[in-house]
């Protein structure tokens, strides 16, 4: 098994289930296209990334994922700047958007590809101008689509969400089972998570 991703987010959520695999970094270009649906996209980006790297390891069961924000209809990526981690995090703030997580699997060898999405949605309350200034400073935007992590001790007194954690972490661990049924392995499809801050 092979998750074409170096998200150490994602290889937590992997181990959490019990697997043994290896992490490898997908060449695939991300995009944005907001004259689709943000679910036709994230489809397509978590097969790209899964694809980019099963095309060199054909025998490989290769996982691809890919987290899409979107806050009215807009697909949101990670923020470049400061400016823009803070402009997003205000933009949250009194509102709800939606996150969607694909996770597609390709086996070359077995001719085998498929990609399913999970949906969630969060609501900020009012988010300081305080709080916002002091989670930018601590850098943990900038690797985060939507540039925040719902488990962080200063943004999690903020939200609620509704679905899964795992999807809003970057992998919906029930869609991995699924995949992986069809190659034979029994897992759980749902991993125990607590709301807490060791996964960021």
């Amino acid at each position: 098994i092979i998750l074409a991703s170096q998200s150490p987010r994602r290889k937590q959520l992997l181990e959490l289930m019990g697997l043994d695999f290896t992490c490898m970094t997908s060449n695939f270009e991300e995009y944005f296209d907001d004259t689709r649906s943000p679910e036709d996209v994230v489809k397509e980006l978590g097969l790209g990334k899964a694809r980019a790297v099963a095309k060199d390891h054909p025998d490989a069961i290769v996982i691809g994922s890919d987290l899409m924000v979107v806050l009215d209809g807009k697909q949101l990526g990670k923020p470049e700047s400061e400016a823009e981690a803070t402009q997003m995090l205000q933009n949250f703030s009194n509102r709800t958007h939606q996150i969607i997580t694909s996770v597609a699997v390709v086996c070359e060898s077995k001719g085998y590809e498929k990609v399913l999405t999970e949906m969630s949605y969060i609501t900020f309350d009012e988010l300081p101008e305080e709080t916002i200034r002091e989670y930018v400073a601590t850098g943990n935007p900038y690797d985060k689509g939507g540039g925040y992590a719902i488990q962080h001790p200063l943004i999690k007194p903020h939200v609620t969400f509704e679905g899964r954690l795992d999807t809003i972490i970057g992998l919906p661990t029930n869609l991995v089972a699924k995949h992986l049924a069809d190659f034979g392995y029994s897992l759980s499809e749902n991993v125990l998570l607590s709301n807490d801050s060791s996964i960021l």
